[in-house]
């Protein structure tokens, strides 16, 4: 399985899916014309990848600023993570600045919603 890398542009994050650390990664803004256009081949990757997991799978999700599209596909990535959660351990780390109230915010409702993934929420440095 390949790596799976998303370069950033003005209104898209920056993805890097390593399957081989079983490390995922999300940073920048999420606000993109399209957005689940923009993030099928992730949503694809992450379906080939929980067919054969790394005993412990990391997301580091860094998200300035995301739209409301973007908000409905965090809710079905992190609904496709509550049904794998059995496949292997899924540690979620929703990274904020300190400054950004909204994104912080954001992270506890996501808390909220899906207690079972044991999302932490973790201040920039």
């Amino acid at each position: 399985m390949e790596k799976l890398s998303i370069k950033p542009s003005q209104y898209t994050p920056e993805i890097v899916m390593d399957p081989d650390s079983g490390v995922i990664e999300i940073r920048g803004k999420s606000y993109p014309e399209n957005t689940f256009e923009f993030y099928k081949p992730v949503l694809e990757w992450l379906g080939e990848y929980f067919q054969q997991p790394k005993e412990t799978t990391t997301f580091h999700i860094e998200i300035i600023y995301f739209n409301s599209s973007s908000s409905k596909l965090f809710f079905d990535l992190f609904d496709l993570l509550e049904e794998h959660k059995e496949d292997t351990n899924i540690e979620i780390f929703w990274i904020y600045d300190a400054e950004n109230e909204n994104a912080y915010e954001a992270g506890e409702e996501f808390q909220e919603d899906f207690e079972t993934l044991h999302i932490k929420l973790q201040v920039k440095e």
